[in-house]
């Protein structure tokens, strides 16, 4: 068994939302990061991005299609950035950055409250992946025991207690590489997904690679949220894990948001990626 390889790292998870229409991640990462200007006309306030990160509610910008030939004009967050564009963003001063930052966070969020969520590991460790940063990869010698999904009740139980304390949503993470397979464990997911959304509380997951069935399963459960990170860019993806492709990660968000669940994707800084790679992964996360 090899030894893990020690890395410096740090998880940057962008609020990043779907609609239920296919396609629309809402990149809080990409808006987050654009110069915000609010002006007030008697009681109406109207909000314009500078670079239109958020396009202005009466007035309509256009924006091109997937396909880069037919335009169509769109209201709400912008969704199609060059690299360029994320560059010259990233380059910012620090704490321009972080002003900028916090008045985009502004558009769509009290800036006086926060949601309390609670994470469960509801299967730890034993993972057939070689995710070099994850403790949980049963290929590195590492200090994580590996258990089985934990039955029904104790999760349910957990959730109660998260909602007493005052968790208004309530995530479960489970080690390994994909439900797939797994009928009776994805049942029992199912299980707690719908027993914990029935006591008014939001519920995230992560669970791996999801088949569009997987997705739509978990939709009618009543999933709120599925968490998949795309952990670095495309180009150095390869360097950081070697048991999956990144189009593998990209076909689960796919799934997910076409399935009308909110997606939470984001990556980690510190695994020896360039800036570019950064600025990559922005891109990917944005669009």
């Amino acid at each position: 068994m090899a030894s893990r390889v020690t890395r410096g790292w740090f998880l940057i998870r962008p609020v990043v939302n779907t609609t239920a229409h296919k396609g629309n991640i809402n990149a809080t990462i990409g808006a987050a990061v654009t110069a915000l200007c609010i002006k007030r006309t008697g009681t109406i306030a109207r909000r314009e991005h500078a670079t239109y990160a958020y396009e202005d509610q009466q007035q309509q910008h256009p924006t091109e299609l997937d396909s880069g030939t037919e335009k169509r004009t769109t209201q709400g967050p912008r969704r199609y950035w060059s690299k360029a564009e994320i560059k010259a963003i990233y380059d910012s001063p620090l704490l321009q950055l972080v002003f900028r930052a916090a008045q985009a966070h502004r558009v769509t969020h009290d800036p006086s409250k926060v949601q309390l969520c609670t994470l469960m590991n509801i299967k730890t460790g034993g993972c057939s992946e070689d995710c070099s940063y994850c403790s949980q990869s049963a290929r590195y010698e590492t200090s994580t025991k590996a258990s089985r999904l934990l039955s029904v009740e104790p999760v349910l139980e957990a959730a109660r207690r998260a909602k007493e304390n005052g968790s208004t949503r309530f995530c479960m993470g489970a080690a390994w590489r994909t439900a797939t397979g797994r009928p009776r464990s994805f049942n029992n997911i199912l299980t707690m997904v719908s027993e914990i959304r029935a006591m008014g509380m939001e519920v995230c997951t992560t669970l791996g690679m999801l088949t569009p069935e997987e997705a739509k399963q978990l939709k009618e459960a009543g999933l709120t949220a599925y968490n998949h990170n795309l952990d670095t860019s495309r180009e150095y993806y390869p360097e950081v894990i070697t048991t999956r492709s990144y189009d593998d990660r990209l076909n689960t968000i796919e799934a997910v948001r076409s399935a009308g669940i909110s997606v939470c994707s984001g990556g980690i800084l510190g695994l020896g990626e360039t800036d570019n790679d950064r600025v990559g992964l922005i891109w990917e996360v944005s669009k």
